[in-house]
């Protein structure tokens, strides 16, 4: 089998770190259930959900796992207080039906989403939930790609060049 690895692998011990780096971060963006949000997201999603129409807790939060394509499920410990809060604030009214609080969005609701600029979480383009992560997957197949069918100087170059898209990362979190 051509440029296929031997039974150890080639290129030594700096070439496993790198296959247990991507192995890594594989299993940092798989899919997770209950990823946690970032502050105010689930309110807005809430809130961009119960614009389109009524819904019972566990429906929003089975609609936002469906929108995020499943990168984003969040708990009913994280729902259930933002939906009480935002009835206390009068932005949303929860009925009974059939045993079950049906929310929907009062007057003051349907203004506040009106007046928001934000896409839901996730809408937002290139700043989504799954942007990173599928990025990381992305990242991680080409590089698993490479290692498997390249030659030797081809995987080097490929080191070299998660190498610097890893100080590049940091140099993003290093910004003011």
């Amino acid at each position: 089998m051509r440029n296929s690895y031997p039974a150890g692998g080639f290129g030594g011990p700096n070439i496993d770190g790198m296959w247990q780096a991507l192995e890594d971060l594989r299993s940092r963006f798989e899919k997770r259930s209950g990823t946690r949000a970032g502050r105010g997201e689930v309110r807005s999603a809430v809130l961009a959900l119960l614009a389109e129409r009524p819904m019972h807790g566990y429906q929003i939060i089975r609609e936002i796992e469906e929108r995020s394509n499943g990168s984003w499920k969040p708990s009913a410990g994280s729902v259930y207080p933002t939906l009480q809060l935002l009835a206390d604030e009068g932005i949303i009214l929860a009925e009974e039906s059939n045993g079950r609080k049906i929310y929907s969005l009062t007057e003051a609701g349907r203004e506040e989403v009106a007046q928001a600029d934000e896409p839901a979480p996730w809408d937002a383009t290139g700043t989504g939930f799954a942007a990173l992560p599928k990025a990381g997957i992305e990242l991680a197949q080409a590089a698993s790609q490479v290692g498997r069918t390249g030659t030797p100087e081809q995987v080097q170059q490929a080191v070299a060049v998660l190498n610097d898209a890893r100080r590049r990362l940091y140099s993003i979190l290093a910004q003011d």
